[in-house]
C-alpha cells in the first residue's frame, strides 16, 4: 500500500477582494479535484489571507506508479486552472507494509 501526501502553496490570480470570494474560488477547485479523483483535500494554511492558500491532499493507492500518475494528474488540474498559480509544492509517496 502507498500513501501520497501533497501540499500546494497557491496564489489566487483574480485578486479576490474578500475572504468570501477566496473561499468560492477554492471551493470550486477543491470540488473539481474531489469529484475527479476522490481524494482527501483541505485548506491547511494561509486561512486569513485573501490571495494565498495552502492545500493539503492525501490518498492511498495499491501501486506506487499509479500513485505517481494520480499526483501528476492532480498537479496538472491545478496548474491549468486560470484562477490560481502554484507558488510552491511538495509531495511524498511512502510505501506502507
Amino acid at each position: 500500500m502507498y500513501i501520497c501526501k501533497c501540499w500546494f502553496d497557491i496564489y489566487l490570480l483574480e485578486e479576490p477582494n474578500s475572504l468570501k470570494r477566496k473561499r468560492q474560488v477554492l471551493k470550486s477547485l477543491k470540488d473539481r479535484i474531489w469529484n475527479k479523483f476522490r481524494v482527501s483535500i483541505a485548506e491547511v494554511g494561509a486561512n486569513d489571507l485573501w490571495q494565498k492558500s495552502e492545500l493539503g491532499i492525501a490518498f492511498v493507492s495499491s501501486d506506487g506508479n499509479i500513485a505517481e500518475q494520480m499526483f501528476s494528474k492532480i498537479l496538472n488540474l491545478i496548474d491549468t486552472d486560470d484562477k490560481v498559480e502554484i507558488v510552491d509544492m511538495f509531495h511524498d509517496i511512502e510505501k506502507i507494509k
